[in-house]
């Protein structure tokens, strides 16, 4: 059975460079062509493609957005990003794209990108039941996005109406709350306070201070943390 690709950008010529591309592969064929992000979700629901290639700027509704809508379908297309600029590569990313392809778009990069989209099965959405837990955080600065990756973050500490993400590369603000970070990367995080959750494989020791309060020393400069008391008994389980 050939993979069907939506083709989802405003611009025509662009639209049909990615067709005739699709022609030029084997079993693979173009569903269909939309030029904006809500006919990409009505021709979704309409064609049920297996992979969608769209475009992130358009304008209306913009690639992103869509993205966004689609992948959180009950049985969504994988979906590859379509970009002259390489900075959207983030933005992709943090849409839950399975792919980008940075234009002009080369045959072999685009066959590449479609092999390694696979759209997952009703069987394999019931097993999974939930998305899995991300390989990176990713925060803003300014107007860009920055990809953290989860294995360096040291701690994420609540302040206020957002979190800041203490990293082997400094700090970020992320826009997390602490319990969904926590309910999402258990158990690798541990909460030592009702503001602070830490990685379990960045604590160096645990020790009391000098006035008796258990504190978490972490590696790679991340200074310590004061353990709540009620908090001790499952942070001394974690690290047993």
């Amino acid at each position: 059975m050939n993979m069907r690709v939506l083709v989802v950008d405003d611009e025509p010529p662009a639209r049909e460079r990615l067709r005739q591309l699709l022609d030029e592969l084997p079993g693979v064929e173009c569903a269909g062509e939309a030029a904006s992000g809500e006919e990409a979700l009505r021709l979704t629901a309409e064609l049920d493609p297996d992979v969608v290639l769209l475009d992130i700027r358009m304008p209306g509704m913009g690639g992103l957005e869509a993205a966004r809508r689609l992948t959180a379908l009950d049985e969504p297309p994988a979906v590859i990003m379509t970009t002259a600029y390489e900075q959207h590569a983030l933005d992709a990313f943090d849409a839950q794209a399975a792919g980008y392809l940075l234009k002009p778009i080369r045959r072999d990069k685009l066959a590449t990108a479609l092999q390694r989209a696979q759209r997952p099965s009703r069987a394999q959405l019931q097993r999974v039941g939930a998305a899995p837990a991300r390989s990176h955080i990713t925060a803003r600065a300014r107007d860009q996005l920055r990809l953290i990756p989860v294995d360096d973050v040291l701690c994420f500490l609540a302040e206020q109406k957002y979190t800041t993400v203490r990293h082997a590369g400094g700090e970020d603000l992320i826009e997390d709350s602490l319990r969904a970070l926590e309910e999402e990367f258990a158990p690798r995080f541990v909460r030592v306070h009702r503001n602070a959750l830490v990685a379990v494989a960045q604590i160096e020791r645990v020790e009391r201070d000098a006035d008796g309060h258990q504190v978490v020393h972490l590696r790679n400069g991340g200074g310590q943390l004061k353990v709540s008391r009620r908090l001790v008994g499952e942070l001394l389980r974690q690290l047993r």
